[in-house]
């Protein structure tokens, strides 16, 4: 029997947030995969990867996995009844709700994370607790069919967690192994808690001017719910 998983595509969606996880769950015998939206015309991610949808809302089958990614895209997607309609029509019936990175904060918007252990990327971790959720410091975090990753490249950890829990351990380690998901990164500084204290000043800068304007958006859907 088939596995039908369906990624959420969006204008400025996180490219590595979708194609992380996408390559994992593409290469598990016995799984679709559908990349989802409002329409099939070719987006762009928020680095300018143009991508292209595979299912409408309006066709997509029932999803035994629905995963929201995230990326600056998130935001519009927060105060879109459409596109959380959809997510909550499919979480009612699907085996696991997951996300990455700020995919997390479209699945509180849609009222799927109230009382929920969840993560999301580091910058935005502190607006989790505005949707009901338990915020949780780590890679990968399970609340019952709820699976949130951590930010970005926590998507391949996530995934294979994933298929390991549906399927079995042994398929999830040929897929990494396939993949050679082999992590040794040059530097130690992909957690602020690691990273040099110039450099976690450099990141919170940048981010500062969009996560405020997200704040804001969350605190007006939190109050709206």
């Amino acid at each position: 029997m088939t596995l039908h998983i369906g990624l959420l595509v969006f204008p400025e969606v996180q490219q590595l947030d979708l194609t992380g996880p996408y390559d994992v769950f593409a290469s598990t015998p016995g799984v679709a995969v559908h990349l989802l939206w409002k329409n099939l015309d070719p987006l762009l991610s928020s680095t300018g990867l143009s991508l292209l949808p595979t299912k409408t809302f309006a066709d997509c089958p029932d999803l035994g996995v629905i995963c929201v990614p995230g990326g600056v895209g998130i935001d519009a997607l927060l105060e879109d009844a459409e596109t959380l309609a959809f997510i909550k029509q499919q979480a009612a019936n699907a085996q696991y709700i997951t996300s990455v990175c700020t995919g997390a904060l479209v699945l509180g918007a849609a009222g799927l994370l109230e009382g929920k252990r969840a993560t999301t990327h580091w910058a935005s971790h502190g607006l989790l607790g505005k949707f009901g959720a338990i915020p949780v410091h780590e890679r990968v975090v399970r609340d019952g069919n709820l699976m949130t990753g951590g930010g970005v490249t926590a998507g391949i950890d996530f995934a294979l967690t994933l298929i390991s829990e549906i399927f079995d351990a042994d398929k999830a380690q040929a897929i990494q192994l396939q993949i050679e998901y082999a992590p040794s990164p040059p530097f130690n500084a992909g957690r602020p808690e690691t990273a040099p204290a110039h450099v976690l000043a450099i990141a919170q800068q940048r981010a500062a001017p969009g996560l405020e304007a997200r704040r804001q958006i969350v605190e007006r859907v939190a109050e709206n719910r």
